[in-house]
């Protein structure tokens, strides 16, 4: 199987480079990439793909600054829908796979209280939730065979992401207020990559949406007290507080916990719980 990975130098797409075989693709955007690919040109798209014989498709590309994308909608759609399309006719059209990575903020208007499982409506509560939605139907309308994966909250070793900004700011302040009344569960991308690499160990033939978390359940607060405990920043004082107090312009999910049933019992999965897996991704961190 050959396999392409959109969005590489993102924080899955550098976790799966440890994962996946040798010989697969990484294209994205940015200057550091090792391969270059515009996912919004079709044509490049196709000629990639008949290049390089792909038949799947891994696509971790994204619009994700959440907070510009309510005043850059067309950007966020083109990025998140229709190269998103683009991808699935590729792969359609050589009878091949695409695995396309989601979001809980397809989730969100409704005032959930219990986990969200895959076939739930999507209620997105701004223009990133609803681009990425928009994508999936994308997907879905295709006719190519897919795997799409929601997860959450994403942090690694790469990038910008929470932990790493909770490490800065713990060190840096003696105090910090961070919201408690947001709640899901952290996702550790060395964790998820592991799972996206059993899944294509198996090439599914089937279509199939999947939820994808660690397990357990925390609020922003409780996560950001679990990073400065671990890092051992206990110089900072950590106090909860409600959303309201940070105006921004997006409305993001109150609860967005995700019910991963499914992919447990289909890949025979078990996922750590999310305080196991941020102690390894920490360890990391401090060490480099």
């Amino acid at each position: 199987m050959r396999i392409l990975v959109t969005g590489a130098c993102g924080q899955l797409g550098m976790s799966l480079r440890s994962v996946l075989p040798e010989g697969t693709v990484y294209t994205d955007v940015t200057p550091e990439a090792p391969r270059h690919l515009d996912i919004t040109d079709s044509d490049a798209v196709r000629s990639l793909v008949a290049q390089e014989k792909v038949d799947c498709i891994v696509n971790c590309a994204a619009y994700t600054n959440v907070e510009a994308a309510e005043e850059n909608f067309e950007l966020a759609e083109t990025l998140n829908a229709k190269a998103v399309e683009n991808l699935a006719l590729a792969m359609k059209a050589v009878d091949g796979l695409l695995v396309h990575i989601s979001t809980d903020y397809v989730f969100g208007t409704e005032p959930y209280n219990r986990p969200c499982r895959e076939d739930q409506k999507g209620t997105p509560t701004g223009v990133y939730g609803l681009t990425k939605l928009h994508g999936e139907q994308s997907v879905l309308s295709s006719g190519v065979r897919y795997v799409i994966i929601r997860t959450g909250w994403l942090y690694s070793e790469y990038g910008k992401n929470f932990v790493k900004t909770m490490l800065r700011l713990t060190a840096e302040r003696p105090s910090l207020k961070v919201v408690f009344d947001q709640v899901g569960t952290p996702t550790y991308a060395g964790d998820l990559a592991a799972a996206i690499g059993m899944l294509l160990a198996r090439f599914p033939a089937r279509s199939e949406v999947y939820h994808f978390s660690n397990e357990g359940v925390c609020s922003w607060y409780d996560f950001a007290k679990a990073i400065a405990e671990f890092a051992g920043h206990t110089g900072c004082e950590i106090q909860p507080c409600h959303s309201d107090e940070f105006p921004s312009k997006v409305h993001r999910p109150a609860y967005s916990v995700l019910d991963k049933s499914k992919i447990k019992e289909h890949l025979g999965l078990q996922i750590p719980y999310w305080t196991d897996s941020l102690k390894v991704c920490l360890r990391n961190l401090l060490s480099q």
